[in-house]
């Protein structure tokens, strides 16, 4: 790297006893951009949990005294995730990050390092100027608080209910086949799903949503969690079997999410998608509304 951070700045691997302040530094970069917090402090700790993944080799920490003001981390071969405290932007650090994702990505013999970014905000407009592009584009939707949830009727002898034990690793099949057909990524390990599921922070079982066809296969799958920072629900995965879609267990799912959330506290309900799945249409169908927009910018190695 050819840039140095400004004076006085320090740097050192991230560690697991930092989920706190980052947490609160990422908080502080996406009200800043977007007007609202996405992150959770549990959504940290459930990635740091996955066996295969190395905080101490992935990660950047860059501190003004004992400040937090900034971050890298490197997930995989490409998932990069960096974030600035909004006071502390303009200093070049940023760039600097930047520069320290693509030599690590490049040491790993990466082709690709790309990261998310709100569309319009100073990180997109930084890696734009940089030369990073757009790989696609994503959309943070709600189901607003107070919205009815228009049942769902599910093809005969089918089911949807919690996750049993002998559900979860066909559930973990269906969520990386249907992922895998879009994400361009190795497949996930099922100790690396497992460690980031049942070991978040807050994991009770009914968090796991399963849809069954009348033999009992796992042929729909939908997590559901409920933020510790506030009432609501966020569904980071929902995959249903390439040969069972189109038959509205996709919609089943979600309204169920959707009612456990409630029972468990939930006022409204959040998930993601982006341009590479074409489900941006199912969700808006359920009544969710975009409440940000974001982009993946790359950069070739």
């Amino acid at each position: 790297m050819n840039d140095a951070l400004p004076d006085g700045l320090t740097t050192r691997p991230l560690t697991k006893a930092d989920s706190r302040i980052l947490f609160e530094l990422i908080t502080a970069q996406e009200l800043e951009d977007t007007g609202q917090p996405d992150i959770e402090e549990a959504d940290l700790i459930s990635d740091w949990a996955k066996p295969s993944y190395d905080l101490s080799a992935s990660s950047i920490a860059v501190f003004d005294g004992d400040l937090l003001v900034a971050y890298a981390e490197l997930m995989g071969a490409d998932r990069a995730d960096a974030a600035v405290l909004p006071a502390h932007r303009g200093r070049g650090i940023g760039t600097w990050l930047a520069a320290w994702l693509r030599d690590l990505g490049t040491s790993r013999g990466s082709s690709v390092v790309g990261m998310p970014v709100p569309e319009g905000s100073a990180g997109d407009q930084l890696l734009a100027a940089l030369g990073y592009r757009i790989r696609w584009t994503s959309w943070v939707l709600a189901l607003p608080e107070g919205r009815e949830i228009e049942h769902r009727e599910l093809p005969a002898g089918y089911v949807v209910r919690e996750a049993g034990e002998t559900d979860l690793r066909p559930a973990h099949d269906v969520l990386e086949d249907a992922f895998l057909e879009w994400s361009v990524r190795d497949r996930e390990s099922y100790e690396d799903f497992a460690a980031s599921t049942f070991g978040r922070p807050g994991y009770a079982p009914w968090n796991f949503r399963v849809a069954l066809d009348p033999t009992g296969a796992v042929v729909g799958v939908s997590l559901v969690f409920i933020s510790s920072e506030s009432p609501t629900a966020y569904i980071p995965r929902l995959a249903v079997r390439k040969d069972q879609r189109n038959r509205g267990i996709a919609q089943a799912l979600l309204v169920d999410s959707f009612d456990v959330a409630r029972e468990h506290g939930a006022t409204t309900s959040e998930l993601s998608t982006d341009s590479r799945t074409g489900a941006l249409g199912l969700y808006e169908k359920v009544g969710m509304v975009a409440q940000s927009v974001w982009v993946n910018r790359a950069i070739d190695l």
